[in-house]
């Protein structure tokens, strides 16, 4: 069977794979042959098995790197899947006239009493 990784941890060693009618297998990296590192949207194919913890991937081969093909969007671009951000609205003049005005203090702003050096030590009054 054919399919598409969809995210691999080389540090943990598994990952999941997208097969045919988008059905998902868990993949271990001992389904790997040595030295073979999987990487998202790298195609690959493997034997399906189903075990008593689900849908897995075995003996998987490297068909096609992520970084060969040609039907991926390019980084950077924007795709149908990119989040959307929008713009947050601005206040208007009867939102923001409670708000103090930049660079004046405000009766909440918190007082910091100057400390000494960490180097001098505080006075001691039994001396």
């Amino acid at each position: 069977m054919e399919g598409t990784v969809k995210w691999f941890n080389n540090k943990k060693g598994y990952g999941f794979v997208s097969g045919e009618e988008d059905q998902e297998y868990f993949v271990h990296y001992t389904a790997l042959p040595q030295g073979l590192r999987l990487r998202e949207n790298d195609i690959i194919t493997f034997d399906p098995v189903d075990s008593e913890r689900g849908k897995q991937a075995q003996n998987v081969a490297l068909a096609k790197k992520a970084s060969e093909r040609t039907d991926l969007p390019e980084e950077g671009s924007e795709s149908e899947e990119s989040p959307v951000i929008a713009e947050q609205p601005s206040m208007d003049e009867e939102e923001t006239k409670d708000l103090p005005e930049e660079g004046s203090e405000s009766e909440e702003s918190p007082v910091i009493e100057e400390q000494p050096p960490m180097d001098e030590k505080p006075a001691n009054p039994e001396e």
